[in-house]
């Protein structure tokens, strides 16, 4: 019969729901038109009778029938929307910094949000919107950064590839190193920081504070630490891995050390006889410099962001060398 379509599932639809891969793929096929071309068998997969919540598999072969004028999606129209987009494909372009089939791994500048919130007309998952594929799909976020923290940040490219790299986010098969400019020395030069972190509104939005264990709605967090270098004993390079994930783990713990990290709007104190650097920017001083995630299909990505312009510029005032870092590996 003409007009049958023979559509093959692709990887990233696995386990998606029949009705989901209609939605995706023909958006404008109304529900009651799809149940109707499910009970009368003319929708079929791989030759079987199906059922709206049936789930689709990689290679599987979709029957659509004649859907009189709803149109396969293959590419998205050009809107408003996607002329605005233009801008923020630029702006992603110049943010990444590895990218295969599967993964996309940006170095977000500070100052950016991964998400919106009140007031924020441009954040990466917005932006994203602008590299859907010709099949309307939208890179997903699988992890977050504060908005005044840089660095890595890793996007899947398809449904699969978000499921895998959010589990291994979960099951702590990640491996993540961060850079901070703090105040003082820590007393050691390395060690774990092991607190409980409750969350608690206040004036100046959301802040996390170290709890007791048992205290309602607080969360085990743990970070390692090592000084990488310091400056006399008014500031210090520390390298730090987060263990857990949990808000603000990093700016917390810190600033639990007595080593809050320089420029931090929220966690940072100090007596009044403490004075800001001369040539240094007051902005947060916390960059996400490397990650260790394994690949969706098979071996790891492992990619590693050069440290913002602004502490760029600090590490140099400091005379801090970034080999260090890698030396004492």
């Amino acid at each position: 019969m003409a007009g049958i379509e023979q559509i093959k599932v692709d990887d990233g639809e696995a386990g998606m729901r029949l009705d989901r891969w209609f939605k995706v793929h023909y958006p404008g096929l109304a529900f009651g038109q799809l149940q109707k071309l499910l009970r009368t068998g003319q929708v079929r997969v791989d030759g079987g009778r199906v059922k709206s919540e049936t789930r689709v598999q990689p290679g599987q072969m979709v029957r659509v029938p004649p859907l009189g004028g709803v149109d396969h999606k293959s590419t998205l129209p050009t809107t408003t929307r996607t002329m605005r987009g233009q801008g923020d494909s630029e702006v992603l372009s110049q943010m990444l910094i590895y990218e295969d089939e599967k993964v996309y791994v940006f170095n977000k500048p500070a100052g950016l949000a991964v998400q919106g919130g009140s007031g924020l007309n441009r954040h990466v998952d917005g932006m994203l919107e602008a590299w859907r594929n010709k099949k309307g799909e939208k890179p997903r976020l699988v992890h977050r950064l504060d908005r005044e923290t840089s660095g890595v940040l890793v996007v899947a490219r398809t449904r699969l590839a978000a499921m895998k790299l959010t589990e291994a986010f979960r099951l702590r098969e990640t491996k993540k190193t961060y850079w901070a400019l703090v105040k003082g020395v820590p007393r050691k030069r390395e060690g774990r920081i092991s607190t409980w972190l409750v969350r608690e509104a206040t004036p100046d939005g959301d802040k996390m504070r170290v709890a007791k264990h048992g205290e309602l709605g607080a969360d085990h967090a743990v970070s390692n630490y090592r000084v990488v270098e310091q400056a006399g004993q008014a500031l210090s390079w520390l390298e730090l891995e987060p263990y857990t994930g949990r808000m603000h783990q990093l700016r917390v713990h810190t600033a639990y050390m007595g080593c809050p990290i320089i420029g931090d709007p929220k966690y940072f104190e100090a007596d009044q006889n403490w004075e800001f650097p001369g040539g240094m920017q007051n902005r947060m001083h916390l960059h996400a410099r490397r990650i260790v995630i394994p690949h969706p299909d098979k071996g790891v990505v492992d990619v590693t962001a050069d440290l913002p312009p602004h502490m760029k510029q600090s590490w140099n005032l400091l005379g801090f060398d970034e080999a260090s870092a890698e030396e004492d590996n």
